[in-house]
């Protein structure tokens, strides 16, 4: 794989406050998800590309960025590659926002449990990336965690699966192409956005009529799709060239943590005992994580760009 160039301004440290920021604003995504529940998960799709585009635009045209993204669209492997990034967001908002609206919270969150494996196996096996012993047990202990929690909800596997795979790939492919975060998702939502007008025009047609119609609110909800997309997806895209990807993955954890307490507290789901052990096993897990990174740093990897 191509590696993408250095972002000298992105420090290690800021790459962690950019994944911790981009985690709280996923991780309070059911929330925001209560506000458009009336909305088909596909629309919804729809609109937040529509409102994601002027968004980079303008903070493109704000940082003077417009020479770099035209340097991306001459790029043809980079494109190449942000075609495929651009198939595998859709997909995974898609699978995300279907799992919220029908009620199966518990699953989106399986789903970015097991994401932080997917992430850490990508990483060591195609970044080079390696893991202390300590992190291996961490990992161990982790996997333990899921594999309870996976075994209490079988019927909803292929969602969670496909919502670990979709993202893990995605952001492999973001660590590595030759693109900066906010060039890189214009080009997104440039190659999506036609297929969004689309299905947008296909749902106005339709008896129900467009989501915008449904009131202000809901307008107003769908219409602020567009900053709950693009500035999560842009403090990622700079984390993971910042950090070890193994060490991304593993701070993966904390959004499905938020959504896991959200699907308690706020949505009312039963709590299972598989449920539970998972929980307690992975922040055991992410404590033990965190120690080897501190008592080792000089284990870490260097950050793959």
């Amino acid at each position: 794989m191509a590696r993408a160039p250095i972002t000298p301004q992105i420090t290690p440290a800021r790459g962690l406050a950019y994944a911790l920021g981009a985690h709280v604003a996923w991780g309070s995504m059911p929330l925001y998800l209560l506000l458009v529940q009336t909305v088909p998960a596909l629309e919804f799709v729809a609109w937040r590309l529509v409102f994601t585009l002027p968004l980079c635009l303008l903070i493109l045209a704000a940082r003077s960025g417009f020479a770099e993204l035209s340097g991306v669209l001459r790029d043809r492997r980079t494109m190449a590659t942000l075609l495929g990034t651009s198939a595998l967001i859709a997909i995974n908002w898609y699978l995300y926002v279907e799992a919220i609206q029908t009620g199966h919270v518990y699953a989106a969150s399986l789903g970015y449990y097991i994401l932080p494996l997917v992430m850490m196996l990508l990483g060591m096996a195609f970044l080079g990336e390696r893991l202390t012993r300590l992190q291996w047990a961490a990992v161990a202990l982790a996997g333990v965690g899921v594999a309870a929690l996976a075994a209490g909800a079988l019927t909803t596997l292929w969602l969670s699966l496909s919502m670990a795979i979709t993202f893990g790939l995605y952001g492999l492919l973001r660590k590595t192409v030759k693109a900066g975060p906010l060039a890189g998702l214009t080009v997104e939502s440039l190659i999506l956005m036609p297929p969004a007008l689309a299905l947008a025009g296909w749902y106005a047609a339709s008896p129900a009529g467009p989501a915008l119609a449904q009131g202000w609110q809901v307008a107003l909800a769908v219409a602020f799709s567009g900053p709950m997309t693009a500035i999560p997806l842009l403090m990622f895209a700079a984390a993971t060239r910042a950090l070890p990807y193994t060490v991304i993955g593993f701070l993966q954890f904390l959004s499905p943590t938020v959504v896991f307490l959200m699907g308690l507290f706020v949505f009312g789901e039963a709590l299972k005992p598989a449920q539970l052990a998972c929980f307690i096993a992975i922040w055991v897990a992410a404590g033990l994580f965190t120690v080897g990174m501190l008592k080792k740093p000089k284990d870490l990897p260097a950050p793959q760009v």
